[in-house]
């Protein structure tokens, strides 16, 4: 027989949530209330993680396929900023990861660039020429530096 926490997470979350503002301790679910906890963290990290693979994709695109830029790919750019912003201004402690990630997505971002555009994998730079200023600010490859 399936527990509430695996037939209705939202269900069980309200549930559990009730028990700890009645402080009925011994109700509580605690195993799957830490895990839920500890998957908080894990899931903020991942959407960071995957809006800077989308931005340096599209940062990548724009730079090396100039001639196909288009209103779509600033407009992903743009959105992929924004979730990051948000993700960092939600939670102050990420705001060193995008930092420790950038290698990781940059790779990532440049393996799916070359598959996107068709374009040799060499044809990107092995490490990322963008600063995590310029991928999570309003700068765009071509800008002069003082307008980024």
């Amino acid at each position: 027989m399936l527990t509430i926490y695996e037939n209705d997470l939202t269900a069980w979350a309200h549930h559990t949530a009730r028990l700890l503002r009645e402080q009925r301790w011994g109700e509580v679910d605690w195993e799957h209330l830490i895990e839920e906890v500890e998957d908080l963290g894990k899931s903020d990290r991942s959407a960071v993680g995957s809006q800077m693979e989308r931005v340096l994709l599209h940062l990548l695109k724009w730079e090396f396929q100039s001639q196909r830029r288009s209103d779509s790919w600033l407009d992903s750019i743009n959105d992929g900023r924004s979730q990051i912003r948000r993700k960092l201004e939600d939670s102050p402690s990420l705001r060193g990861y995008p930092e420790q990630i950038l290698e990781k997505e940059y790779e990532r971002a440049r393996r799916e660039a070359s598959r996107q555009t068709g374009l040799e994998f060499a044809t990107f730079p092995g490490v990322c020429p963008y600063s995590i200023a310029q991928i999570i600010g309003d700068w765009l490859p071509g800008m002069a530096e003082t307008e980024g």
